[in-house]
């Protein structure tokens, strides 16, 4: 009998509990839906919010400068791997963007360094292998000037010549010469400028080139994905180094919007000022000029080509239109300017800021 009891006691609690479940879910669904919306919260000033961020005090600084300054005995060894003609890869936590210029500056000054920050939103493929064959053909005329031999000449500009063509050039028999040794450090390679699969390619068909030799980093834990057995084994031909450095991504972040933080224009001109310092002197010096004429002149749809490339010219600051043209891919492949179709026809450039914030980013780049 108080077998029974206990039996039905159990039973009543489990009926009880059924019972109480879906008269809860019966009376949640005919209450009121909240009308609260995510545009209704109060987000934090980006600027604020990074620089709350910043002042996360840094742990461990000993053992993370005695790691990194480990990889340096490394160096000797990623130049023999490179020259038996393997490109270099770096994983691991922590920005490599300082180690991998650390490795370029210190042990590849015999070579060209190109670099690409792949951390951008938006990157022009064809204009990397334009500028992989300007410096080819500069190492090419330099190399055969001392040994008194003659170049070909070039039948058209590299800036008009198809992807093929680009290709065909950076691997023909010239370049073969070890001597002519272009390094392509890519920050980023899987970062959002690069990683759609036209580009990754491309990527691979300009690493598979005799005269070229990649070093770059990842961080996203799908990258592999990007590649193929062909472009990992053949093309890349990567040597994996796993080397965590624990540094903040303060460069590579800064390009990539905050979850809950509103943008101001403090934020836009550091944004700016940082993609003008990855670029050249002389780059920096033709923004320069474009942006003083847009604070000079509010009220104009923008600076035409012709005016900006007249007082370039006077200043030597470019030597022919398609250096100017160069610079201009540049900025515009980093949508630092935009072209707009003046009232009376012809085109002019227009830097997509605000008054404010293209002072203070002229403030930046003056520093």
């Amino acid at each position: 009998m108080e077998i029974d009891n206990g039996v039905e006691e159990e039973e009543e609690e489990v009926f009880g509990f059924s019972r109480n479940y879906f008269l809860a879910k019966e009376l949640g669904g005919s209450g009121k839906k909240s009308a609260s919306k995510l545009s209704d919260i109060d987000l934090v000033d980006e600027q604020e919010l990074r620089a709350a961020a910043s002042d996360i005090e840094p742990k461990h600084e000993k053992e993370v400068v005695a790691l990194v300054n480990s990889y340096r005995s490394l160096f000797p060894k990623w130049v023999f791997d490179l020259r038996c003609g393997f490109g270099l890869l770096m994983y691991g936590f922590g920005s490599k963007k300082a180690l991998i210029e650390d490795f370029a500056s210190t042990s590849l000054t015999e070579y060209s360094v190109f670099v690409i920050n792949g951390y951008l939103q938006s990157i022009n493929i064809k204009q990397v292998a334009i500028s992989l064959a300007e410096v080819l053909w500069d190492q090419l005329k330099t190399k055969r000037a001392t040994s008194s031999g003659n170049l070909p000449k070039v039948e058209q500009p590299f800036s008009s010549r198809s992807m093929d063509d680009l290709l065909a050039f950076l691997n023909g028999s010239d370049a073969q010469d070890k001597d002519c040794f272009i390094c392509l450090a890519i920050h980023n390679i899987d970062g959002p400028g690069l990683r759609d699969s036209e580009t990754q390619q491309y990527l691979g068909q300009i690493a598979a080139c005799s005269c070229i030799r990649v070093v770059a980093s990842i961080d996203h834990v799908n990258a592999p994905l990007l590649w193929d057995k062909k472009m990992v084994h053949t093309q890349f031909n990567w040597f994996w180094y796993h080397v965590p450095t624990f540094a903040p991504y303060r460069v590579e972040g800064m390009f990539s919007p905050l979850i809950l933080a509103h943008g101001n224009t403090t934020q836009s001109a550091k944004t700016a000022a940082i993609v003008l310092q990855s670029l050249t002197p002389n780059a920096q010096s033709v923004f320069r000029v474009l942006a003083e004429y847009q604070l000079a002149h509010p009220d104009e749809e923008g600076m035409p080509i012709n005016s900006l490339y007249t007082i370039c010219r006077e200043r030597f600051l470019v030597s022919s239109q398609v250096t100017l043209n160069s610079h201009l891919t540049e900025f515009k492949d980093h949508e630092l300017v935009k072209t707009k179709r003046h009232s009376d026809g012809q085109d002019c450039l227009h830097i997509p800021l605000l008054t404010e914030a293209l002072e203070k980013l002229l403030v930046e780049i003056r520093q």
